[in-house]
């Protein structure tokens, strides 16, 4: 299999695995969102360390600790990821996975804006048509439901700001993640450590729901790996339109499998996001410049 196969492979992997994840966050409705997340995060470091420790890359890894300026941009990303999971997982669980997938949708949009506004970037025509098209279809579904989809807008704030502290860095994903999860490691393994001594907290509590927690980690790590493979094999600007099957698979779960209600409005709201990223695919696809690289950040 040549280079430019294998990419498409490790991509279309990837983000068909993120796009499945509400099956797997569903597995047990035992655990609390947040038990759930911190798991996530303890198991994800012991996965990272271990592909960092084939790749000979530790020691270099936490060399960044040294760099005071750095250390903190990663602290803050370590809160928005934080975040997002915990956002991601809480509307897995409560039957709200339509409205995960729109923040999924409109993530790109929300980076451009940043390039925008924080790089002095300047946009295209399709892109601000674009951006102008997804903010209508936001409209809509605010209009629609009578408040702000804060569950999508949230993901996509958090997805997006922490895409763009990475692309800032300019560190490696595996690299940064690992520290990342570091960072998060005392206050998450301290409110494992108080629910098992309140006799609240799930792990331990039978093989099923012990299992699901440590297989958090291994599910996030492995799509990051293949994701990491993609990026090295592909145009950006490919790995920037492949990035939609995660929140398509999102959607087609909440509303065939899942059955979650969709109005004339939701319906009306996610067709106009979706000419917008259809503009923003033909304007990747026209432009495939490697400043496109900004629409495929993040793990």
């Amino acid at each position: 299999m040549n280079r430019s196969r294998l990419g498409y492979l490790f991509g279309i992997s990837a983000y068909t695995l993120w796009g499945l994840f509400p099956l797997y966050w569903q597995l047990s409705d035992k655990a609390h969102p947040f038990e759930i997340v911190s798991h996530r995060a303890i198991w994800t470091l012991f996965f990272c360390l271990i592909a960092l420790g084939i790749n000979k890359q530790l020691g270099s890894t936490f060399k960044v600790f040294k760099v005071p300026h750095i250390f903190a941009k990663l602290t803050l990303a370590s809160i928005l990821i934080s975040i997002n999971w915990l956002v991601y997982i809480w509307a897995v669980n409560n039957r709200r996975i339509v409205d995960a997938s729109l923040g999924y949708y409109i993530n790109p949009l929300v980076i451009i804006a940043y390039g925008t506004i924080f790089l002095k970037e300047k946009l295209r025509f399709l892109q601000w048509f674009s951006v102008i098209v997804a903010a209508v279809g936001v409209a809509v579904l605010t209009f629609d439901t009578g408040k702000l989809p804060w569950i999508g807008l949230t993901i996509a704030l958090s997805w997006g700001s922490y895409g763009f502290m990475k692309k800032k860095l300019g560190l490696g994903s595996l690299e940064s993640l690992a520290i990342e999860t570091v960072i998060s490691f005392i206050p998450y393994f301290g409110y494992i450590l108080w629910l098992g001594s309140q006799g609240t907290g799930s792990f331990g509590h039978g093989w099923g729901v012990s299992i699901f927690l440590i297989g958090a980690g291994v599910v996030t790590a492995v799509p990051l790996l293949l994701f990491n493979g993609a990026t090295t094999r592909l145009p950006f600007s490919i790995v920037g339109l492949l990035q939609f099957i995660t929140p398509t698979l999102n959607f087609i779960l909440g509303v065939w499998v899942k059955h979650e209600h969709m109005t004339v409005g939701r319906w009306v709201g996610f067709l106009v996001i979706w000419v917008a990223l259809i503009a923003l695919g033909i304007d990747l696809v026209k432009s495939s410049s490697p400043s496109d690289d900004r629409l495929a950040q993040g793990d």
